[in-house]
């Protein structure tokens, strides 16, 4: 399967669901209770990150979507802090402010990355904490793509039926987080993600499987949904929709911090890329690949663009280093897309130096990405003469790989790199030594698309055919 990046930025969200706010001391335990064996925690750092539904909504809005979050906070300063929070992360809020209850409170204990407790402060919400918010859902559900509801069983999706029937009325995707083991009142969602425990709290433990892709099945008819994801922690996750094959997809965490937040990491990125176009399974299959991202992150935790742009990338081989030109090629036009300004070298770059190094730098500074584009062994040979280069292709591109400033490095067979630059066309063509504007080979097709040519002088004055005839003096 073949992933690209969703144009998030084009795609409206609208979340409604149970708000709260967590809340992380950090500190040192370095001793035990004399009063009770527990840690003593000496708290050096706090904070506190939307969580539930704002969780949500905040992980669509760092992709790059519009998000409009709907909910109940309790009238509290803690209330004020959400949603100050999340209205300076783009996120439009339309709460319900309670008067009565306060706002939902999730506070973590951590010292050396390890919860030692969590402590809640809830007051679940009743039917008339909620008077008021299918008149919300129902002013914003035109002006939006998507609806996602995150229920975390707190009382803000009690009239759970009226708001499906409201969606459907509109022809609009729903995607709901469930909760509990009553199922039946998420009957008409377009789909619905429990984890494994939450799945089999409702249809059973599975031998295996294809029992689990049976049981599935009969879910998704029994609830009318259009699909199912099951998200499986270290099994990864199963997409499962009738008249299709079930699609498995394994974890892709490479090491687990926390899970904290992980679904709604998941429902985020699958929401936004649906109401951005794609389908369902490459939508899961895009929120399997955040998954992975965010349990790497220590407690509640958003995934933004640019971190799934590099992951997706990194993906085809496209993240950076050694790439063939097809590779490149591939990378640099999505690079473009999302308004980088590439910058182009070239050289044969035998025996790296100091002043390669310098001028490297000083070419990355030009724009957002550098290539470095190398003649091969045959060319070089061509170019320099007998005895050139010092050292084989594979060992220049390795090296220059390895250079902070670099991000890609290609090879090509010519004496020039035109036809390379007719295949990339960067914004920027760089070349350093002794070179004049004039003499720099495919400065004027660079020119004719609109590309600026730019000539840098290596630092420190040295080169490698000084040093290869230094070598020889030593030698002799």
């Amino acid at each position: 399967m073949k992933l690209e990046m969703p144009k998030f930025q084009k795609a409206r969200l609208l979340v409604v669901g149970d708000i709260m706010l967590d809340r992380y001391w950090h500190g040192a335990a370095s001793r035990v209770s004399p009063e009770a064996p527990v840690p003593v925690v000496c708290v050096d750092s706090r904070e506190g990150r939307p969580g539930g539904a704002a969780n949500v909504a905040l992980n669509i809005s760092a992709l790059g979507s519009a998000a409009r979050l709907i909910g109940i906070v309790g009238k509290d300063e803690t209330g004020e802090e959400l949603h100050s929070q999340l209205q300076a992360a783009g996120v439009y809020c339309d709460f319900l402010w309670s008067a009565k209850k306060p706002t939902i409170t999730k506070l973590r204990v951590i010292s050396q990355h390890q919860h030692l407790i969590r402590l809640d402060f809830e007051q679940l919400f009743e039917n008339q904490d909620v008077v008021g918010l299918f008149e919300k859902v129902e002013e914003l559900i035109q002006d939006s793509d998507l609806i996602v509801f995150s229920d975390y069983n707190k009382g803000a999706l009690c009239e759970m039926h009226k708001l499906i029937e409201l969606c459907r009325s509109q022809n609009k995707p729903i995607i709901i987080d469930p909760k509990g083991a009553d199922f039946q009142k998420y009957r008409g969602a377009t789909i619905i993600t429990p984890n494994l425990s939450e799945f089999e709290s409702v249809v059973g433990k599975s031998k295996n499987e294809q029992e689990l892709v049976d049981r599935g099945l009969e879910l998704v008819k029994d609830l009318s949904l259009e699909a199912l994801l099951i998200t499986r922690g270290e099994s990864g996750m199963t997409l499962i929709r009738p008249n299709s094959p079930e699609l498995h997809l394994p974890a892709r965490a490479q090491e687990v911090f926390d899970v904290t937040g992980a679904g709604d990491t998941v429902i985020s990125v699958l929401a936004a890329a649906m109401a951005s176009g794609e389908s369902i399974s490459d939508a899961t299959a895009l929120a399997n690949v955040a998954a992975g991202l965010v349990v790497g992150k220590l407690g509640t935790a958003a995934i933004s663009g640019p971190e799934l742009r590099r992951s997706i990338l990194e993906e085809h081989g496209w993240g950076g280093g050694i790439m063939t030109a097809q590779q490149l090629s591939f990378a640099v036009a999505d690079a473009k897309e999302h308004g980088e300004k590439i910058v182009f070298t070239n050289g044969c770059f035998d025996i790296i130096h100091a002043g390669h190094v310098g001028y490297l730098s000083e070419a990355k500074k030009l724009g957002d990405k550098l290539i470095v584009a190398i003649n091969d062994d045959h060319s070089v040979k061509k170019v320099k003469g007998v005895g050139r280069p010092i050292n084989p292709v594979e060992r220049r591109m390795a090296v220059l790989a390895g250079l902070e400033a670099v991000d890609w490095v290609v090879c090509f067979p010519e004496e020039t790199p035109e036809e390379l630059l007719r295949k990339l066309k960067p914004n920027v063509l760089v070349k350093g030594g002794d070179y004049t504007l004039d003499k720099v080979v495919g400065g004027e097709y660079v020119k004719s698309y609109g590309g600026e040519v730019k000539a840098l002088e290596f630092l420190d004055n040295c080169s490698t055919s000084a040093i290869v005839e230094k070598m020889k003096k030593v030698e002799n």
